[in-house]
C-alpha cells in the first residue's frame, strides 16, 4: 500500500520561496506519476503539476509556470515541488498524489483529481507579509 506524505510547508512573504516534498513508502514510487494539487479555503481542489514516472515529462497550471518546478528522486522515493516568486494566491493546503497510470496523461495535459488514487495528508503553504 503505498503511503505518501507531504512536508515543507510554512509561512513565507510574498516574493519567497519553498521547496515542498513528497516521500512516499510501503511502494516504490518509480511506477507511479505524480501529481502536486492545492486547495485554499472556499475553493475546489485545483491541479499544480505532475511529473512521470521516469520524471522525462512534466506539466504545470499556468498560475505557477515559470515560478513552480517539479522533480522527482525514483531512488529517494521523494518528489519536490521547488517554488519561487510566491504570491498571496499561492496559499493553500498543498497535496501530492500518484497515478499508477498516469504518466502519458501527464505528458499530454495536467490531470484532474479523479485520475489519481493515492493522496497524502498536505502541507500549509501561507504567503503574507
Amino acid at each position: 500500500q503505498l503511503q505518501l506524505v507531504e512536508s515543507g510547508g510554512g509561512s513565507v512573504q510574498p516574493g519567497g520561496s519553498l521547496r515542498l516534498r513528497c516521500q512516499a513508502s510501503g511502494s516504490s514510487l518509480q511506477y507511479y506519476a505524480i501529481g502536486w494539487f492545492r486547495q485554499a479555503p472556499g475553493k475546489e481542489r485545483e491541479g499544480v503539476s505532475c511529473i512521470s514516472a521516469s520524471g522525462g515529462s512534466t506539466n504545470y497550471a499556468d498560475s505557477v509556470k515559470g515560478r513552480f518546478t517539479i522533480s522527482r528522486d525514483n531512488a529517494a522515493n521523494t518528489v519536490d515541488l521547488q517554488m519561487n516568486s510566491l504570491k498571496p494566491e499561492d496559499t493553500a493546503i498543498y497535496y501530492c498524489a500518484a497515478d499508477l497510470s498516469g504518466s502519458e496523461k501527464c505528458r499530454r495535459y495536467l490531470p484532474g483529481i479523479d485520475h489519481y488514487e493515492d493522496w497524502g495528508q498536505g502541507t500549509q503553504v501561507t504567503v503574507s507579509s
